[in-house]
Formats: C-alpha cells, structure tokens, sequence
C-alpha cells in the first residue's frame, strides 16, 4: 500500500482502496467506454466475492492476490489528474506569500479598509506574541 494513509486501515476501507486502484488501472488500459464498462463489471464481480467470504483469512487472501495482480499488470503510462503530483498543471499556481500584500499601494489598501484595519491589528498581536515567547530583540520590525 503507498500514498498517505497512516495507522491502521480496515479491510473494508482496504478493499474499497484496492476497488479504486483497480478501476483507475482499467482506465489506462482501456479507453473506449464500453470495454472499459465490461471490465469494470468481471472487476466488481471479483471483489463481491471477496466481501461475501465469511473467513477474514480467506478474504485477506484473495484481497492481496488481486492486489499483487493489479501491481503486475498496472499500465505502463498510467493516467495522472492536471492537478495531482506528477500532473501537467501540479504546482502551476503560485500562491504569492502573505508579505507581499504589504506593499500593496494605499490606494489599493484604500480598497479594503476593514481588512487591512484588522490586518495591522493581527501583525501587533504577532509581534507582542513573539515577544512574550521569545522575548524582545535589538530587531523591531517597521
């Protein structure tokens, strides 16, 4: 198993990850729609019959045999989302840090009143924050 997922995950959460796994595979191998849905329906068949076994054993089994299989036969060029790791557009939108909205131009702060009102507001709650956690230093920021 990769990705994100710590602690334990049950085996229902695990076959329902597998599940996924292995339609997304039949995605890359497939493109037109009524192959990939007659695949997609021998794939459900599989795992409805490792749901219905009653022995967790058994089930666990042939849970790791259809993984081991879906690792042997993933596409070799897999599909990949725009916006997932490995995408064309992961990571194209840079989001500007929050230091740069202080030099906006008074007249475009002069836009939002209240929000740079408060935003001064949060900046010497910082600074008093910092100094009760830190202390205070020669550095005082403008």
């Amino acid at each position: 198993m990769s990705g994100s997922l710590t602690g334990l995950i049950t085996h229902t959460r695990r076959i329902q990850i597998v599940y996924k796994k292995a339609l997304r595979s039949l995605e890359d191998w497939y493109d037109r729609r009524e192959v990939y849905r007659y695949h997609a329906v021998l794939m459900r068949q599989r795992f409805e019959e490792v749901v219905s076994v009653n022995d967790p054993r058994i089930a666990k089994d042939m849970l790791s045999k259809i993984e081991a299989e879906l690792f042997e036969n993933q596409h070799w060029h897999p599909r990949k989302f725009p916006e997932s790791p490995g995408g064309v557009a992961y990571g194209r939108e840079v989001i500007p840090p929050d230091w740069v909205v202080d030099h906006w131009h008074p007249l475009e702060k002069a836009q939002y009143p209240e929000y740079f009102a408060r935003r001064e507001e949060r900046k010497k709650e910082y600074v008093k924050h910092w100094a009760q956690k830190y202390g205070t230093s020669s550095y005082v920021p403008h």
